[in-house]
């Protein structure tokens, strides 16, 4: 009797005796129901539930809770049934019992399906009463705390799905001690030697801090001493899960984590709160952009409290949190704290938004097709720090926040990121840019012929498609700079009647050996990156057959084809197109940029030898090319909407539009488009002006 009796006595603290009475009457109705019952431990069965209350008797949970806890698996471990249980001890605890008691009679494929179903139950349960995940939480509590019996196997899984299932719900619901308490069981349980070494290395550090926490503690308190404000200091430290999840996360060492000292500062009221962040402000000097107001802006689970990072002494950060009594108990107790404070006409702030998040899985549970979907759509509530989007044949893939369609392509597979040309999300074309959302439905499409671009590094977030594109852009830019230095080296041969063929190979090698390049693809590399001048390097390569005078003269142009890829740009100054005089000069790095002959840009470089060069359009040029328009039209409705369909009836694609009002009545708009060549130009141009609201159409450059 002394577990019933212990409990009976922390409940006088804060429950009526007839309350108490009823927690007693299911106590002895539970004891009679698993009589012959024993767990792993060798204990009585009913031992398990009477724990389970008194989890619930230290947040100080309504007596109706205590009596569910007790009686929480009658129906699945005895003969009881919800009705007896209804005529025994009310519709209110029978529902309780009812929502926590876990699904026996029904078959499943796996145990994941088996704990997906289960988990389905207990959140539409709490739907109808969030009391029920209370409970179960206290529940798991009590299991994680008696787990050494269980098989290693076993003891993993349930660690396991306590961190990732159990601990989130504990944290969303701002549970805060519970977290904490399961956290530290489920990381001793599925990392026993992590968990180990964290704890000695704690151990030690703490008596190594022991000085300089006191000497700190010391000053915060001889200040507020000064200030005449009540309040309570309290040493914070970080659990060991904690330690860990931050190691890992930002990828410290241990003295790095251990080097914040955290204390917490309980007051009276919200003022007082903003007078203590002032004098912790005058007594050490504030880390600039490390100020968080939580107490004007709560957390989603209710949370609040002024968070501020300091310069303490011997430089060593300090973290301080700064909140009232009954901040620090919704802190810590979380939804629990409303059954403390609760009123018969009101609900708390906590119970409001548990509420709400509670709707919101109603919505999951009416869109899931099944409980693993249902399982994972709550995960990725639980878990605002991912992103959580589904394949065409429905598989889950987690990205991080911010992650767009070019991260899920990489995460899929590499062939198919590389391969990628656009995405379609939830059915619609959307960029490859685009930031993905939790619960999104992602396509990829790809084709056999495309290759990762250098603007993807501008949004892909995650370390592995960064890694792949680099990569692949390393690859390919060097093969596409291999094939143009071959050009441009045999372009200027041919002006000496040479070519990299005629070139004898111990020629070849004793310039490689002078230049100290490594082979001659990598001396081809050079020149089509620009940064070997083909010139100089074939005057240097047949410089005892032929003279120095007449070969400038005889250099033919080179021909663009506009397929030699990233090794030649078109400059986005004057937009050169085919048919256009051009000429180019060589960038290190980028290759050769192509200008028209009539760009202002050209005049720094046309003094410069050695960067200039002479180029044209091959006869067979591929590819479409941009240029900017600039279209004067009425004010008119409709009138874009004709102008970018005309432009797409002549097999145009408009990728920018910019659009400057002049007055009331007419506009300029300024489009860059793409276009096969002058004549194809020619023919947009025609096309528009035959629109009646258009007046003027120009090609700008510049």
């Amino acid at each position: 009797m002394s577990g019933i009796s212990h409990l009976c006595q922390q409940l006088e603290a804060y429950l009526e005796p007839h309350q108490i009475t009823e927690v007693y009457r299911a106590y002895v109705f539970g004891a009679a129901s698993h009589e012959g019952q024993f767990r792993k431990s060798g204990e009585p069965y009913i031992t398990h539930p009477l724990a389970v209350a008194t989890i619930l008797a230290e947040i100080r949970m309504d007596y109706r809770s205590l009596m569910a806890a007790i009686l929480h698996d009658v129906i699945e471990d005895t003969d009881v049934t919800k009705a007896q249980l209804e005529s025994e001890f009310g519709n209110e605890v029978a529902e309780l019992v009812d929502g926590v008691s876990k699904l026996t009679h029904i078959h499943f494929e796996s145990k994941v399906e088996a704990q997906a179903a289960n988990f389905r139950k207990m959140i539409l349960a709490m739907v109808k009463d969030i009391r029920v995940i209370l409970i179960k939480l206290a529940d798991r509590l009590h299991n994680m705390r008696t787990l050494g019996v269980m098989r290693p196997d076993k003891c993993r899984r349930i660690a396991r799905e306590t961190l990732e299932i159990y601990v989130p719900i504990a944290s969303r619901l701002g549970m805060n001690q519970l977290r904490l308490d399961l956290e530290d069981l489920g990381f001793s349980a599925y990392y026993p030697n992590r968990y180990k070494t964290l704890k000695q290395a704690v151990l030690k550090a703490r008596g190594n801090r022991k000085e300089i926490v006191q000497r700190i503690e010391t000053a915060i308190k001889g200040q507020l001493e000064q200030e005449e404000i009540p309040c309570q200091v309290l040493g914070r430290e970080k659990n060991i899960y904690s330690l860990y999840q931050k190691m890992k996360r930002n990828h410290l060492n241990f003295s790095d984590v251990m080097d914040v000292y955290a204390f917490r500062i309980v007051v009276d009221s919200v003022d007082s709160c903003y007078r203590i962040l002032g004098t912790m402000h005058n007594l050490y000097k504030p880390v600039p952009g490390k100020f968080k107001d939580y107490i004007a802006i709560s957390k989603a689970n209710g949370y609040q409290s002024l968070h501020t990072i300091l310069f303490g002494p011997f430089g060593v950060p300090i973290e301080i949190q700064i909140r009232t009594t009954t901040m620090d108990e919704v802190a810590e107790a979380g939804i629990a704290a409303h059954w403390l404070y609760k009123s018969d006409d009101s609900e708390s702030g906590n119970q409001v938004r548990a509420q709400e998040w509670l709707r919101e899985l109603l919505d999951i549970q009416n869109s899931a097709g099944n409980s693993l979907e249902f399982l994972e759509n709550v995960k990725i509530d639980l878990f605002p720090d991912g992103v959580y989007v589904f394949t065409p044949k429905g598989e889950i893939m987690e990205l991080p926040r911010r992650a767009t369609t070019v991260d899920f392509a990489y995460a899929v597979h590499t062939a198919i990121g590389d391969r990628c040309v656009a995405a379609k999300v939830d059915r619609k074309l959307v960029p490859l840019s685009s930031r993905l959302q939790n619960g999104q439905t992602v396509e990829i499409i790809t084709t056999k012929s495309s290759h990762p671009n250098p603007v993807w590094l501008d949004f892909a977030v995650t370390g592995k498609a960064r890694a792949n594109i680099r990569a692949a852009l390393k690859n390919l830019q060097y093969d596409e700079a291999l094939i143009l230095g071959k050009r441009l080296l045999n372009k200027t041969l041919a002006a000496f009647s040479s070519s990299i063929e005629q070139l004898s190979a111990h020629s070849i090698q004793h310039y490689l050996q002078e230049q100290e390049c490594q082979s001659l693809d990598d001396l081809l590399v050079d020149i089509g990156l620009g940064q070997r001048v083909a010139l100089i390097t074939a005057r240097q390569l047949i410089a005892d057959q032929i003279p120095n005078s007449e070969t400038d003269d005889a250099i033919q142009p080179l021909a663009i084809r506009g397929t030699e890829g990233m090794v030649v740009t078109f400059a986005k100054c004057c937009h050169p197109i085919p048919g256009d005089p051009i000429c180019g000069h060589v960038s290190v790095g980028r290759g050769i940029v192509v200008h028209t002959e009539s760009c202002n840009n050209t005049a720094e470089f046309r003094n410069r030898p050695e960067q200039h060069l002479d180029v044209q359009w091959d006869s067979q040029v591929e590819g479409e090319f941009a240029v900017d328009i600039r279209v004067d039209a009425a004010n008119q409705r409709g009138v874009l909407a004709a102008v970018a369909a005309n432009i797409a009836l002549l097999e145009s694609n408009i990728e920018k539009v910019y659009t400057i009002e002049h007055d009331g009545t007419h506009h300029s708009t300024l489009y860059t488009i793409t276009v096969r060549n002058r004549v194809h130009l020619a023919a947009i141009i025609r096309k528009l002006r035959t629109l009646s609201d258009v007046a003027k159409i120009t090609r700008t450059r510049g």
